[in-house]
């Protein structure tokens, strides 16, 4: 027991020690401790996966949305970068924004590396390219937030015992394939996740509504696209709301984060 307890107290000061970084944005300290170097190659791995399994959208008018929003968000995400010396953390980002055919699957995720898939079961509830900013927003967040890298970071220390991650990724990449895929999310349709921390959840929804209001879009429209995943989970909610907290709770910690929001905003040209 006492190793156990000897452990645990080691886990828990690493983890602190490691929360050197910053967020963007919030400026959180982190505990990030795999390289994201590594977590790229990962994400562009899974997402060609992903994309040779899946059927892609052949919708012109909704692939062109979907591009649309990417395009306008990803943007936003470069220039505040720029604008406050942050371009090393996207130097490997390589944004792709894909729309997946499965109207079942009411999810969205972003990897590191900037890879973004969107599914068409989401899409009746965003209702348009404002409500779908709002959902591809707040996936973007996590993934410049590095909330994977976190979650993956304890999994692995818990699991595997090593502190050396970048190691133990290289020589376990099986167990580390499943850990990345339930820690971004790309497997909540089959029920494989690791859920954000409501840190990170309320984190995610800030960050996600400056990207949106940078980029030129009406903050607002995050109340009422929840209070439609409120309406459409139901007893079984959607894939999107299973690494979320309750929609009420999200409303209201919302309602306090659009006034900051709003300051970012820029007019864009349509």
């Amino acid at each position: 027991m006492q190793k156990i307890i000897s452990g645990l107290l080691c886990l828990v000061l690493l983890l602190c020690l490691s929360g050197c970084e910053r967020v963007p944005f919030t400026g959180r300290n982190r505990a990030a401790l795999i390289p994201e170097s590594q977590l790229i190659q990962l994400g562009d791995q899974s997402y060609r996966e992903v994309l040779q399994e899946s059927k892609t959208s052949n919708d012109p008018e909704k692939n062109a949305m979907v591009r649309c929003v990417g395009a306008r968000l990803s943007m936003a995400v470069e220039s505040f970068a720029s604008e406050h010396n942050l371009k090393d953390e996207l130097k490997l980002y390589k944004w792709e924004f894909n729309l997946l055919q499965n109207d079942k699957v009411i999810n969205a995720f972003c990897l590191p590396g900037g890879k973004v898939a969107v599914y068409t079961g989401i899409l009746p509830i965003t209702e348009d390219e404002t409500g779908l900013a709002v959902v591809v927003g707040h996936e973007i967040a996590h993934a410049i937030a590095q909330h994977g890298n976190e979650r993956m970071s304890q999994q692995l220390l818990l699991q595997l015992g090593s502190v050396v991650l970048s190691e133990v990724i290289k020589n376990n990449p099986q167990q580390t394939k499943q850990i990345f895929m339930a820690a971004y999310g790309v497997g909540a349709e089959l029920g494989v996740v690791l859920p954000y921390s409501r840190t990170q959840e309320s984190e995610a929804d800030r960050i996600g509504l400056i990207l949106m209001s940078r980029a030129g879009y009406d903050v607002e429209a995050a109340i009422p696209f929840w209070q439609r995943m409120k309406e459409k989970g139901g007893t079984t909610p959607p894939e999107f709301l299973s690494t979320h907290p309750a929609p009420d709770t999200r409303i209201k910690d919302i309602k306090k984060d659009i006034p900051e929001a709003k300051t970012y905003y820029q007019s864009q040209q349509k």
